[in-house]
């Protein structure tokens, strides 16, 4: 596709897989306009970046949707200072999402290339407020918080303990829970030391981080 087909592809999206998902935040809209998601895909699915579809990305994960994207980013409510933890870099969009949304941007992934990838794709947009680690961020506490905003792009049987607790009070996470068919996205608000608010926001169905059961077991 050439840059004109790829820019009518990414306004088709927003007007009609993002708006009717209920996403009206400008600032959300703005920032998907403006970051390229075609160079966050391998050349073989360029042309798919801005279909409504789960775009593969190796190692059996996906590219979430854009209208779950957009939702994630408008539910978390990023804002200029605050310090993020995102669980699973994948392709590293919504890594740049976060990044351009936010101050500082921790993001673990547990494959290498994953991540080597995201820091070329990264360094390309001009994107320097975001350190990458190769590691798994459900073993354990991730050195640097805590954190204002937690996003977790893979889907988890249940939320663990472990992460709520790495929330600053006022501090909210994005996770998807459940098992396939019966997912739900929900947002987590920390509002005090011991004190966490929960809200459904949509029924969805997402590839499970990896090792995420394996994880649970042991914190339960």
């Amino acid at each position: 596709m050439n840059a004109d087909s790829l820019e009518r592809a990414r306004f088709n999206m927003v007007q009609q897989q993002i708006r009717p998902w209920e996403v009206l935040d400008q600032r959300v809209l703005n920032l998907i306009n403006e970051i390229p998601r075609d160079q966050f895909v391998e050349e073989t699915y360029r042309g798919l970046a801005y279909a409504d579809i789960e775009i593969p990305i190796g190692h059996g994960q996906q590219m979430m949707f854009p209208r779950v994207e957009a939702r994630l980013l408008q539910a978390l409510d990023v804002k200029p200072t605050d310090k993020i933890l995102e669980i699973g870099t994948g392709s590293g969009y919504l890594t740049a999402c976060l990044a351009k949304l936010g101050g500082q941007v921790i993001s673990l992934d547990i494959h290498e290339d994953f991540t080597t990838r995201t820091r070329a794709r990264l360094d390309a947009q001009g994107i320097g407020n975001v350190e990458l680690r190769t590691a798994d961020g459900l073993a354990a506490d991730v050195p640097g918080g805590p954190f204002d905003v937690i996003a977790v792009t893979g889907s988890l049987p249940q939320l663990p303990d472990r992460l709520k607790r790495q929330l600053t009070v006022g501090g909210r996470l994005f996770v998807v829970t459940g098992e396939a068919p019966a997912m739900e996205a929900s947002l987590i608000t920390r509002v005090g030391e011991e004190a966490w608010r929960s809200e459904g926001l949509f029924e969805t169905e997402l590839a499970g981080l990896k090792n995420a059961e394996a994880t649970e077991h042991f914190v339960f």
